[in-house]
């Protein structure tokens, strides 16, 4: 294998496409077929010389320990907090001793913690890194389900444990996904969840999220006597694509069953009611509510009705509700009117309805009594508002506020007596709110006079003389929205001077339906664009210059930077492609590509391709061109975008890049999408972009 400064150059074997008159030629096709020992000697070859490179850069260590020592300001972080109407309490935790967060419960906020889940226990067996995907306990909090998956596969076991013995009880299920779908019955000693199908020897990749099914299982029966109570094939799962992914998440109080569709990606959803009894018995008469034409995005229920948020002639989102036992859209009653705010989501606790909605990025709660009465609640602080699971059993609820320079609290909220408070669970720390830290919200004019949301973060007082380095970032993709956060080990980027920019582009959802859609498929170029817009102002109003601009974009973030790049490669000192989605145009053949299609588009068709194509950063690069520095970072688990990608577009653009500057790949072995990373893990990785920030 030939080196250059002991970084391997890999082989050229080019193959030539062509779809629909146009001929693509792919270099690097072999790469796809990543087990083969070629490929990974490469590839092994490749991160081993990023390794080496990135441990000589003189800021690496110093990143790593202060980004250390502001996460251990905080003696413990906990998350996923779900209070039950009992009063039990569980959530994640983990403090300075830990690397990966555990599962604790408490009888009641002033009581003891109980240790449930430690996913080190599983990694005491063989080695790898497990982490707890998912959680839920029974109504009575007797047990809790939890999903395990190793090295960030995301490959998960359901276990069941038995809350007051902390033993294990049945066999683990295996090749549950990341949206398990699990709903307890109200008898506490049965559950719904849903299943992939096992892959046999000779079937496709792209079989592995097809053809999925929800299970019924009771407690102390064997897995072979579970039930299959959603299949393709039968009602109501008759004429839709296998790759609809079938879901019972939910039952009413009323005794309904709620059967749930998921058009791979595809945000708006399909509803089907059932009496529970009747489902019980093996004989439902499912009513259909709603499909993915009605532009249903989520559902909660209360005694006899069914909530439901939708964009349908509503591109901010209404509230609408129906019966649950004659559901019609037709004669939907609306509960909250679109208005200017964007309705990000719905909660229905026992005493009320709860929505959240945000108003240029500030975020608003909502509480929309049963008989109709409207009412804005008065939040501790501004930010943005998240609500953390809750009983809906109990009254009020839980939320979670942070903001750019504040860290997150959990609060709360009391109907009774119409206060919120601080749940108390969350340690306190020396860098949670640093006085030193400002930011700035503005809007910049794109490329086709759209104004575009730029957040920007920094210390006070640094000069805006064009000498920051500025970290920018975006994302763009599926309607989700960059919301405000702030995490202790940012402030070792801050204090060193640096600035960090979020671009709230098109594709995203931060401004509602419209927003979205503008970034999508056909119009998905906007989203680099805006980002490239964003990159402009930056250096216009001298935060930054170009030789100090860092752009960096994730998972389908990927697109975003690597469009940027190819499009703008002047513009950008260094590109840091995460888990990126690089060959838009291959992404199909991947198990996860298939599901992908309601988003992105698909080459069957002549308009998919040419939006892939416009998509596809791989394709895009040109040799010759002087790129910007790269380090391009992926986990060879990945189950959502394959290493592949970040594999063929470094190759390609060592190949190309005619400005001698480094194009490193950092594969972590033992990582995945980054869902399951443990702390040092996402320490290491950060302190690596951050010094090579620095280094560039």
């Amino acid at each position: 294998m030939t080196q250059t400064n002991n970084q391997p150059i890999a082989p050229i074997h080019s193959v030539t496409d062509n779809y629909f008159c146009t001929e693509i030629v792919d270099n690097y096709r072999y790469m796809e077929n990543f087990n083969d020992p070629v490929v990974q000697q490469w590839v092994k070859a490749q991160a081993d010389y990023t390794i080496e490179t990135l441990a000589q850069l003189p800021e690496r260590d110093a990143f790593f320990d202060r980004m250390k020592e502001l996460d251990d300001s905080v003696p413990a972080k906990v998350s996923g907090i779900l209070r039950l109407a009992n009063g039990k309490i569980f959530y994640r935790k983990i403090d300075i001793q830990s690397d990966t967060s555990k599962l604790y419960m408490r009888s009641s906020l002033d009581s003891a913690e109980i240790l449930l889940v430690d996913p080190d226990r599983f990694g005491l067996e063989n080695g790898h890194k497990y982490a707890m995907n998912d959680f839920k306990p029974s109504l009575d909090g007797k047990y809790v389900i939890y999903l395990i998956s190793a090295n960030g596969s995301e490959d998960a076991s359901l276990y069941v444990l038995n809350t007051e013995t902390l033993m294990d009880i049945d066999r683990p299920i295996s090749r549950v996904p990341f949206t398990a779908g699990i709903c307890w019955f109200p008898d506490n000693q049965s559950f719904f969840y849903h299943r992939l199908q096992d892959l046999t020897e000779g079937m496709p990749a792209t079989e592995k999220y097809q053809n999925s099914q929800a299970y019924l299982h009771r407690l102390g029966t064997e897995l072979e006597q579970d039930e299959v109570i959603l299949k393709h094939g039968i009602a109501p799962l008759v004429g839709v694509p296998r790759t609809v992914w079938p879901q019972i998440p939910h039952i009413s109080d009323s005794g309904y069953a709620i059967a749930l569709f998921y058009h791979g990606t595809e945000r708006n959803i399909d509803l089907h009611i059932s009496k529970l009894t009747a489902l019980i018995q093996n004989t439902p008469e499912w009513i259909k509510l709603c499909d993915a034409n009605d532009e249903i995005r989520h559902f909660v229920t209360h005694e006899n009705d069914i909530y439901l948020l939708t964009s349908k002639n509503a591109p901010h989102f209404k509230i609408i509700k129906t019966s649950l036992a004659k559901p019609d859209l037709s004669t939907a009653k609306t509960v909250l009117a679109e208005s200017n705010s964007i309705v990000r989501d719905i909660f229905a606790a026992n005493d009320a309805l709860y929505a959240i909605v945000t108003d240029k990025g500030s975020g608003k709660v909502l509480r929309i009594t049963y008989d109709g009465n409207i009412e804005q609640l008065e939040l501790p602080h501004d930010g943005a508002v998240l609500f953390s699971k809750n009983d809906s059993h109990a009254d009020g609820f839980t939320i979670v506020v942070t903001a750019w320079t504040k860290y997150y609290c959990i609060y709360v909220y009391n109907s009774a007596t119409n206060l919120f408070t601080e749940l108390g669970l969350q340690s306190k720390g020396k860098y949670d709110a640093p006085e030193d830290l400002i930011y700035t919200e503005v809007t910049v004019e794109s490329h086709d006079g759209t104004m575009v949301p730029l957040s920007i973060i920094h210390k006070k007082g640094i000069p805006l003389d064009g000498s920051n380095p500025c970290w920018l970032t975006g994302y763009g993709a599926y309607g989700a929205s960059l919301d405000p956060r702030y995490g202790h080990t940012l402030y070792a980027w801050y204090e060193r001077g640096g600035i960090f920019a979020i671009a709230h582009v098109r594709g995203g959802g931060e401004d509602g339906e419209e927003w979205y859609r503008a970034g999508f498929q056909q119009t998905k170029p906007n989203t680099w664009k805006d980002f490239i817009a964003c990159a402009e102002y930056l250096i216009e109003h001298q935060y930054t210059s170009p030789a100090k601009l860092a752009g960096e974009g994730v998972s389908a973030g990927g697109i975003l930077i690597g469009r940027a790049i190819t499009e703008r490669p002047d513009m950008f000192a260094v590109a840091i492609p995460r888990v990126g989605c690089l060959n838009q145009v291959r992404f199909e053949t991947t198990p996860n590509g298939v599901n992908n299609t309601p988003e992105f588009g698909s080459c069957d068709t002549e308009a998919g391709f040419q939006a892939l194509y416009e998509m596809d950063a791989f394709l895009h690069v040109r040799d010759g061109v002087n790129y910007p520095a790269m380090l391009i970072t992926h986990g060879i688990t990945d189950p959502r975008v394959e290493p592949w990608q970040s594999a063929k577009f470094a190759a390609r653009v060592q190949a190309a890049s005619a400005s001698g500057k480094p194009v490193l790949l950092r594969m972590d072995y033992e990582a995945g999408h980054g869902i399951g990373s443990t702390k040092t893990q996402q320490l290491q990785e950060r302190a690596d972009i951050f010094a090579f920030m620095m280094w560039q």
